[in-house]
Order: C-alpha cells, then structure tokens, then sequence
C-alpha cells in the first residue's frame, strides 16, 4: 500500500462559534491534484493554512510522507504556497523573485541560474527575467508565484484560491497551465477553490466541505454526476434537487410527480420525503406522449413555464404536475414555446437518490 503525501486526521478548529475543521480526516496522494471546494465559511482556507503552519489545530495531526509535522513551524515543513494576491516582492525582478527561496540552501550561482532558467521556462515567461513584476499582468505575475513557490522543490504545493483575482479568459487559460505545470513537476497541488468548473476541470480528486467536514470526496465526474447530499447537488449548478414520497403500493418505489420508480431504498429510511438528483442535461422533453419502458426511462408530465437563453445552451423550466420545478438544458434549436403542455424523459441511472441529511 503506498503512504500518502499528506493526511489529516481528526483536525478540530473553532474560532468562538466557528467550527471550521469539526473532526476533518483527509488523504491525499503523492503527485495528485487535490481540491478543497466548498462555500464562504466551509473551512477550506483554514485546513490549508493548518496544512501550511500558519494555524495550529485545536487537536488532531497532520503528516507530510508520514512524519507528523502538526507542530512543526511552517519554514521546516519543506512545502510551497502561492496566494491569491501573487506576494510577489515589488522591489526585485522576476529572476530575483523565482531565484529568493534558493538563497538559503547552500547552492552555486550557476545551480541557482539553471533552476530560475528551467522554472522560467515552465511557467512561460522565458524572456521575462529582468521586467520588474509590477510590468507584468496579472497572469503574469501568479506565473512568478507559482515558480517562486515551486523554486525550493517541495514536498507539496498548496494554493489559496490563485485565480480568483483574474478575469475570465486568463483565469480559464491559467486552470490549463496549472494544471499542465502539476503534471510536468509531478508536484502534490492541495488546492482551495469556492469555483465549481474550476475545481472539476483541474483535479484528480475533490473534497467537497461545509461547516468543517468533508461532505464527498471523490473525482471530478463522481461528484459532477453522481452527488450523495442535496448540499452537493445543490452546489454545482444545473442539478436540480426534487422531492419523492415512499410508493405505498410498489416494493421499494418512490413516487416522484405521480409517477412510480424503482429506486432501491433498502436500508434507508421508509417513511416521509425523500430526494433524487436530476442534471439538466439528462433531461429530455417531447411535445407529444410517449411509451417507454419502465425499466429504461421515467416519463413525468409537465408544462413548460419559461425559456431563458444561457449562450451555448438554454434553460427550460418546467412545472411537474405536483408543482415541482425541473430545469432542462437544451440545445437552441429545441422549437418549444413557454406554456405548452410537455412530456419529460428520463434515464433511470440518471436519478440519483440522495442520502437522507
């Protein structure tokens, strides 16, 4: 079995009322990309600056290959960080800024020269060395963060929402770069972000956190499709959340708008509401009644209430016949109109039945 590169375990921290570690466990795997996701006040920036020392845990470890460095201070624990506002220093270059944390580890100008020159050339910024940071733009300067960050070799990297700064366009071209330098350097990336795309386009894994615990940890196309809690499914957007009573008369069944499935709630709570997942784009919609088999496809009936054009996409919202709003994305040239009368198709593998909260 191989040793993580990080584990947490147990981690309790408050701050008065806050709770943001409430009995945090966590694995994370030598040269993965690992995000902590989650909502303002989940906790994820304080597990980071606990992984980096700058906070220390009421109770419980932290270990780096296996050594616990819960006490350790953050200049012996052999890790990088980068920040959302870059901290790069004003006063040096970009050489000089990259080359800062090689200072004090008892290497040769020409070592020290070949790494700025190597970093330089990962991150992009090969004719850069002498601009002042302050020319540079943005983008340009979390580069130098990240190459600073990376310059010492460390055990594991960990960025604090980096991007959030950007506009759009560099922040999407800067998830591909990072990601990109993550696999070249087969460094651990321990990464906070409160993006969803973000956290699904970059990573091998996502812990998904609130209040201080890790709701689902799992990968990107796990946690997108196939989301335990309605807080998961409420967080990525485009999932509807719909309620569902036991069918009385049909063995494990749940009814949803009318309409009996076969959802196996063997070993979960039989009586009151439950809730099933629903992607928008798992959604299909036909002017005229069809019959499908029962054990492929639900079929639910409905009007259509509106029509919100969303880009690449558009919203249809339809109003089920025991009131419930269900979100459909579709392609444009759908010929629908707003109050028509629809009949809903869906997959039964793309109902997913949460676990009761």
């Amino acid at each position: 079995m191989v040793e993580p590169n990080l584990e947490l375990k147990d981690i309790y921290k408050s701050f008065g009322t806050a709770t943001p570690a409430a009995g945090l466990s966590l694995s994370v795997n030598k040269g993965e990309f690992f995000t902590l996701l989650g909502p303002s006040g989940s906790g994820k920036s304080t597990v980071l600056r606990i992984l980096a020392g700058l906070e220390q845990p009421d109770s419980g470890d932290v270990f780096i290959n296996g050594e616990k460095v819960t006490h350790i201070p953050p200049w012996k624990r052999k890790i990088g960080m980068v920040f959302q506002q870059y901290a790069n220093f004003p006063n040096m270059n970009v050489a000089e800024n990259i080359s800062y944390g090689l200072k004090g580890m008892n290497l040769k100008s020409t070592e020290i020269s070949a790494r700025v020159e190597e970093l330089l050339a990962l991150v992009g910024l090969e004719k850069f060395e002498a601009r002042r940071v302050s020319q540079l733009s943005g983008g340009e300067q979390q580069r130098v963060a990240v190459a600073r960050a990376l310059a010492p070799n460390p055990r594991l990297l960990l960025l604090d929402e980096p991007l959030s700064a950007l506009d759009e366009k560099i922040r999407r071209e800067m998830q591909t770069e990072l990601r990109n330098i993550q696999t070249k350097t087969e460094t651990t990336f321990v990464y906070v972000t409160h993006d969803q795309e973000e956290a699904i386009t970059m990573s091998d894994r996502v812990a998904v956190l609130n209040k201080g615990l890790c709701i689902q940890c799992d990968t990107p196309k796990e946690i997108f499709q196939k989301p335990r809690t309605k807080f998961v499914a409420s967080f990525f957007r485009g999932c509807n959340i719909l309620e569902c009573k036991p069918d009385i008369g049909g063995k494990n069944n749940l009814l949803l708008a009318g309409q009996s499935i076969p959802l196996k709630i063997k070993g979960k709570k039989k009586n009151g509401s439950f809730f099933v997942a629903i992607r928008g784009e798992a959604i299909n919609i036909l002017k005229t009644q069809k019959n499908r088999s029962k054990s492929d496809f639900v079929q639910l009936s409905g009007h259509l209430k509106s029509i919100t054009y969303r880009g690449v996409y558009s919203e249809h919202q339809i109003v089920l016949n025991d009131g419930q709003i269900l979100s459909a994305t579709l392609s444009h040239d759908q010929d629908f109109n707003e109050g028509q009368n629809v009949t809903i198709l869906i997959q039964l593998e793309d109902i997913i039945l949460l676990d009761q909260d």
